[in-house]
């Protein structure tokens, strides 16, 4: 029986599209970037944006559109306000087009329970989190029902959200 492929398998395969749902007010806190930018200052040269930045400069240079929206409470909280601040450099810079909408504007959308990335409206790779934040695990889901829910999900909150460039957190 062959094993699932990985996150970055996925990414790498991906042809058209790569998106990403963020739901959660907070992630990976344990992460030492965001320990780091808690204490005021950054880490440099962090292995892990450079090796983001990598795959998603090489998934665009192949034509693929990589896009990320943030579901997000306002006020932010202190995890979300460090993304926000490290969106342009590690991010948008990388070829990512990202968009915020705020929760209180996501009420008539229908979501799934849970982050995801949806490549090539193919598969979906569901991300699992403790109640910390912290991830657990991973689910590939081919199903076409669950990756239907996602893409309209996703379209949905692309529409309704807010580019980067313009969002002003509370």
């Amino acid at each position: 029986m062959a094993s699932e492929k990985t996150f970055e398998e996925l990414f790498r395969a991906a042809e058209y599209h790569a998106l990403h749902l963020e739901m959660r007010d907070g992630y990976m806190r344990s992460d030492p970037s965001f320990i780091a930018w808690q204490a005021g200052s950054i880490l440099p040269d962090d292995p892990e944006s450079c090796w983001w930045a990598n795959l998603v400069q090489e998934a665009v240079h192949r034509g693929v559109e990589v896009k990320r929206a943030r579901i997000v409470s306002e006020p932010i909280s202190d995890y979300v306000r460090f993304e926000y601040e490290i969106t342009e450099e590690h991010n948008i810079a990388a070829g990512e087009q990202v968009r915020w909408l705020r929760r209180r504007n996501a009420t008539a959308l229908a979501l799934p329970g849970n982050d995801f990335w949806l490549f090539d409206e193919a598969t979906v790779l569901i991300n699992h989190f403790d109640g910390d934040g912290e991830w657990t695990d991973s689910e590939t889901v081919t199903d076409p029902v669950v990756i239907k829910l996602c893409q309209d999900a996703f379209a949905a909150v692309w529409e309704c959200a807010v580019p980067h460039s313009d969002y002003r957190p509370a």
